[in-house]
């Protein structure tokens, strides 16, 4: 028999308020990472940005307040004095030299990018027999330290008398196995196979479809590869090395090493300030490039 009072009590245990949930014990696991991986990246930025402000702050010092005091932090304000001696030095050879780098680097950039560009669409978009074995010849290439092949491309230069004459040094850098190896990737994950059979059922012929279609697709890629072949012709010290004697042919790597080198006349000032010099076209071609680093190019090219 139910009585008055169980019927009074069943609705007052139906609202009893639920116990309060307890604090998620990994609510402060993301908020940990995120403080562990911005702790790493500021150490790694550091480690990275030191040698850039030591070269900053030593481009400002005397050749003797360089090897004195705090190597990080400024002294007498030299800069200026610093950057007039070393665009006089030697008849202003520095600027030849700057001059001399931006020839090989962009010169051997601009056809390095063209010619990487044609390899690697045409083994991307055409089929034809032994394009494989071609593919796998490059990647070797891509593969083989560039020291290594210093003394066979000296060797071949000489046979053909082009030692010490700017061909040393621009031929060799017209050649990037890494750049058809990225053309190649990006335009078959890029250029649509259906542009290429409509172009060619409007009569156009291949050399236009590559030049009208694939370079403009490809673009980004050939930006990333004009890039790395510049800082890397422009960086390039082994290769002039041996096939240069001339210093009015030198690249502004080698001449700032012979700078170094040179124990008769302490140059320690002009090479700090000549390296600061040296690194301002990259920045700017990197500045200046980087608006071209697009994706979904292709977007719209096609109907879905």
């Amino acid at each position: 028999m139910t009585t008055l009072t169980d019927k009074a009590a069943s609705p007052v245990r139906a609202h009893v308020a639920p116990p309060a949930p307890k604090p998620a014990e990994g609510r402060t696991a993301p908020m940990r990472s995120q403080v562990l991986t911005t702790s790493f990246l500021f150490l790694v930025a550091t480690y990275f940005l030191m040698p850039v402000w030591w070269l900053l702050v030593s481009s400002t010092k005397s050749s003797s307040d360089l090897f004195r005091g705090n190597g990080f932090w400024f002294a007498d304000w030299n800069l200026g004095a610093n950057l007039r001696q070393l665009f006089s030095e030697d008849g202003g050879i520095f600027l030849r030299w700057v001059f001399n780098s931006v020839l090989y680097a962009v010169g051997g950039g601009v056809v390095a990018t063209f010619l990487a560009a044609m390899a690697g669409y045409a083994l991307a978009k055409y089929r034809f027999r032994g394009r494989g074995t071609i593919f796998s010849v490059i990647l070797g290439a891509v593969l083989i330290p560039t020291p290594m092949l210093a003394l066979p491309i000296y060797l071949m230069l000489s046979k053909v008398h082009l030692v010490d004459t700017v061909w040393a040094v621009l031929l060799p850098a017209a050649v990037s196995p890494f750049g058809v190896f990225l053309a190649k990737t990006y335009a078959e994950a890029s250029v649509p196979d259906e542009l290429i059979e409509a172009a060619r059922l409007d009569g156009a012929s291949e050399f236009r479809i590559f030049y009208t279609i694939g370079l403009r697709i490809m673009s980004p890629a050939l930006v990333t590869i004009f890039l790395f072949q510049l800082v890397a012709v422009w960086n390039n010290f082994f290769l002039p090395l041996i096939t240069l004697n001339n210093q009015h042919l030198w690249p502004v790597t080698l001449g700032l090493n012979a700078w170094n080198s040179d124990l008769t006349q302490p140059h320690a000032n002009l090479v700090v300030v000549g390296a600061l010099v040296s690194v301002i076209p990259l920045v700017a071609a990197f500045w200046s490039l980087q608006r071209f680093w697009r994706t979904d190019l292709v977007a719209g090219g096609v109907k879905a």
